[in-house]
């Protein structure tokens, strides 16, 4: 049994946590720059100012994806390397590198899927209000249309935001992430209004500008229910989509006013007075249609009986703490498909793992190829059962840049040796190789 035949298999990374070259050719600061700057706020006091260098190394970078058999790439373009102030002036030299590594990758055959916005938001339109601003929905369909009018005349498929769930609620609330904010509820959810309206703007840039027909999506994380036994499915289902308390982590509060013009009611009522200000005009700005819906899925919650249960004790947990749970591969994409009703991609999927170079010059990961291996029979099982899958990103395809983790963590496909940049597929490198070229039947 394998996938369905035009199933794309692919990678995935962002500009901040690869490109490195923090200073070079114009490139202004981002909110992580600045994160980075403060003392305690990211492991060992690391940064993305070099990461993996792949500003300057993306053609070799390219290669080696080649040599791996990826279909497709999903990358970030970094908003500060366009526009250095976040508005006005655009850095030629910048987005020279985007033009050269959309020609690289198509040269090589591989499919570029490209994000608009990977977190790293221009550090001089933060000290303007940032997302609290109004404005920030205009300033990112400017920036849209600027990537786009370059850029899509090779480029079909388009991806607004990743994981607007994390990068305000991790970002903008618990600030553990940049820029490091603890906004009460009401400016949170400000917040989170004015990044539905950017992305809805710029879809409505890329249908406007696309000079090849897009296929536009969005690539939130949120919360994936998995029902314990058959008679929890429902229950499940409801788990993941209803509202009960304060949180930014489920999906109706995002994923329903792009879909269906409008907040879940049970959030407005549980977030109340706190609740974001509508203007007229706003919720059809952010209901754009949408061609699929990607989604990053690491892991899930385990429904029974109505309620979450813990997980056994001793369970299997990834070095990032996150449990391992293949079902979510299943039931995350079925239950989002069947609310949503348009073809779902994963656009993130991978592990965290302590990987090193072994004695024979080789990085052996068998838990992340075990990984791999669950969770991708899970999701085949998933278009077996008439989910329309149409593609998976692994996460990601180097080691790079874990945010406030530094380089702690390590995803890769492809190990990363940092002080000499030099590049080594892991063993899973070679395994998921075999997987695209069976579709999937060797699972």
């Amino acid at each position: 049994m394998s996938f369905p035949k035009n199933f794309l298999w692919g990678a995935a990374a962002a500009a901040y946590q690869i490109e490195g070259a923090a200073r070079a050719d114009g490139r202004g600061e981002s909110v992580w720059d600045m994160f980075c700057r403060k003392p305690g706020a990211v492991w060992n006091g690391q940064s993305g100012a070099v990461a993996c260098d792949h500003y300057r190394r993306f053609k070799r970078d390219v290669a080696m994806m080649k040599s791996l058999g990826l279909q497709a790439y999903r990358l970030s373009v970094a908003w500060p390397r366009v526009i250095p102030n976040g508005t006005g002036k655009t850095n030629a030299k910048g987005l020279a590198f985007y033009d050269k590594l959309i020609d690289e990758l198509l040269a090589a055959d591989i499919q570029p899927f490209v994000t608009l916005f990977h977190w790293d938001y221009p550090l001089p339109l933060y000290n303007r209000g940032g997302w609290l601003n109004r404005d920030s929905a205009e300033w990112f369909a400017d920036y849209t249309k600027i990537v786009v009018a370059k850029l899509s005349d090779r480029v079909k498929h388009w991806m607004t935001l990743n994981e607007p769930f994390a990068f305000v609620g991790v970002g903008h609330q618990s600030g553990q992430h940049a820029p490091g904010d603890k906004h009460a509820w009401a400016e949170t959810l400000r917040v989170v209004h004015n990044v539905l309206r950017s992305h809805g703007r710029a879809v409505q840039v890329i249908r406007s500008h696309g000079k090849l027909k897009p296929q536009i999506g969005w690539a939130p994380c949120g919360r994936t229910c998995i029902p314990a036994t058959p008679n929890d499915i429902q229950s499940a289902r409801a788990a993941m989509f209803t509202i009960t308390e304060r949180t930014l982590w489920q999906h109706t509060w995002w994923s329903d006013p792009v879909f269906f013009g409008r907040y879940p009611a049970e959030g407005l009522k549980v977030f109340g007075a706190d609740a974001p200000k509508i203007e007229p005009g706003d919720m059809q700005t952010i209901q754009q249609p949408l061609d699929f819906f990607g989604v990053n899925i690491y892991w899930g919650d385990i429904i029974r009986g109505g309620k979450q249960i813990p997980p056994a004790v001793g369970h299997a947990l990834t070095t990032y703490g996150w449990t391992v749970t293949p079902e979510a591969l299943y039931w995350g994409p079925r239950f989002l498909q069947e609310r949503y009703k348009v073809p779902v991609i994963i656009t993130e999927n991978g592990m965290g793992n302590t990987d090193w170079i072994s004695l024979d010059g080789q990085v052996h990961d068998p838990q992340r190829i075990d990984f791999l291996h669950r969770h991708l029979r899970e999701l085949r099982r998933a278009c077996a059962d008439g989910v329309d899958v149409r593609g998976y990103f692994q996460w990601s395809i180097m080691d790079n840049f874990e945010w406030n983790e530094g380089y702690k963590q390590r995803f890769g496909l492809v190990y990363v040796d940092y002080p000499t940049q030099r590049r080594i597929p892991k063993d899973s490198a070679y395994w998921y190789k075999r997987v695209i070229e069976t579709n999937g039947a060797n699972l």
